[in-house]
């Protein structure tokens, strides 16, 4: 890998760990003014719920790329121990393909999910936040993820076989 792509990706990790950091303490500030609001001054933050629910979902989502491409999902290794090492590269390549696959059929299915959801304008309950962005925000995560399976797939050097398929 040229230093320059390395140098890009650590900055990008860098930069979406402080991103991820910055939510789970927002999370965790509003979480606590909730609960000292509510038993304390029996007075809770109006929608907590519901922006922590949305900032999770963000948190979620925005970290799926970061794990396919740091090869960071969860794996077994049922059959690879008795593969030689170009078998494993080709499963590796193989694997790579089929999940690039499905995260594209769940990117579009879940495409049509957040136009539904859009047309309708539906919102959460208590704050009236438009809820359809953050569908097509998931859709987008979803696909990036796909297209991050396929280049690992396609691209030699990219497929190696993670600790156990």
């Amino acid at each position: 890998m040229s230093e320059s792509r390395h140098h890009w990706q650590r900055r990008a990790d860098a930069a979406l760990g402080v991103a991820a950091s910055a939510i789970l303490f927002t999370m965790m500030l509003l979480t606590f003014v909730d609960v000292v609001g509510r038993y304390l001054v029996s007075r809770p933050v109006r929608g907590a719920f519901e922006v922590t629910e949305l900032m999770l979902l963000t948190l979620i989502f925005a970290g799926l790329p970061l794990v396919t491409r740091a090869d960071e999902h969860v794996t077994m290794d049922l059959i690879d121990r008795l593969l030689g090492a170009r078998a494993r590269a080709l499963l590796a390549r193989l694997v790579q393909l089929l999940c690039g696959a499905l995260m594209f059929l769940l990117a579009w299915l879940m495409w049509q999910k957040a136009g539904v959801i859009a047309g309708y304008g539906d919102t959460t309950e208590v704050l009236k936040i438009l809820v359809g962005p953050f569908v097509y925000f998931m859709t987008a995560m979803i696909a990036l993820s796909g297209i991050i399976h396929l280049y690992k797939a396609v691209v030699p050097g990219n497929a190696e076989a993670p600790e156990g398929i």
